[in-house]
């Protein structure tokens, strides 16, 4: 969650599990890597070292290298077609892999992948143990190996802060004001439209890959459509 909240790009690492629990994370390792607010990308080096250092320690790769963890800005945890394609690249081959995803709005996303058999897929539920030992938080550490691992490229958020406007109009209860109340500056369908409009090419597809991961912003607009 200090990933999640400490920046409006996304943040990845590894997931670390006992070798009698491979489901149950109990330690995230960052390693280096370049994000923006649309993607996470590895050094290929650092995560060969992190590799070593983990099998020194003992651990087999099945505890170190098969649980992705990635935070994404905004509300929805649902992957987009880059995080599919990663997914799919880096971890396709392994006997078994979690995609997981930490939204800054608080929901998640899991999902478990097998290549047993003919191979498949299941969503896998999210919570926290509460009944194990943790060590206190060591807020100056995590600054210190986010600051030592991460670099941020801040190309895809808008300083004018619009990005963010989008998005806060699409996480709220009310898309288009379907309501019927007014003075409320609910938002209309007629407003996000035209920040699609004045988006840039670059921000625009962007803003569309998002979009297409939220199936509750299309049946708000199919409602308004049908029914206004």
């Amino acid at each position: 969650m200090y990933l999640r909240d400490l920046t409006d790009n996304e943040v990845g690492g590894f997931g670390i599990t006992e070798a009698d629990n491979l489901l149950f994370v109990t330690d995230i390792v960052l390693v280096k890597q370049k994000v923006t607010a649309v993607s996470v990308s590895f050094d290929d080096n650092s995560v060969a070292d992190f590799f070593d250092e983990q099998v020194e320690l003992g651990r087999q790769p099945q505890q170190f290298a098969r649980i992705w963890l990635h935070t994404h800005p905004g509300n929805s945890p649902e992957p987009s077609c880059t995080d599919e394609e990663t997914f799919s690249r880096v971890f396709g081959s392994c006997d078994w892999s979690v995609m997981a995803i930490v939204a800054q709005g608080g929901k998640t996303y899991a999902r478990l992948r097998f290549s047993a058999g003919p191979g498949g897929g299941i969503m896998i539920p999210v919570s926290v143990n509460y009944n194990c030992d943790f060590k206190a938080a060591d807020i100056n550490d995590w600054k210190a190996q986010y600051q030592s691992n991460v670099v941020e490229d801040n190309s895809f958020i808008r300083t004018s802060g619009r990005r963010n406007s989008v998005f806060s109009q699409l996480d709220g209860e009310d898309y288009f004001g379907c309501d019927g109340s007014e003075g409320l500056g609910l938002v209309t369908g007629e407003d996000v439209f035209d920040e699609i409009d004045s988006m840039d090419p670059t921000e625009r597809a962007y803003f569309m890959e998002e979009l297409s991961t939220r199936s509750e912003f299309w049946d708000e607009y199919e409602s308004e459509v049908l029914y206004e």
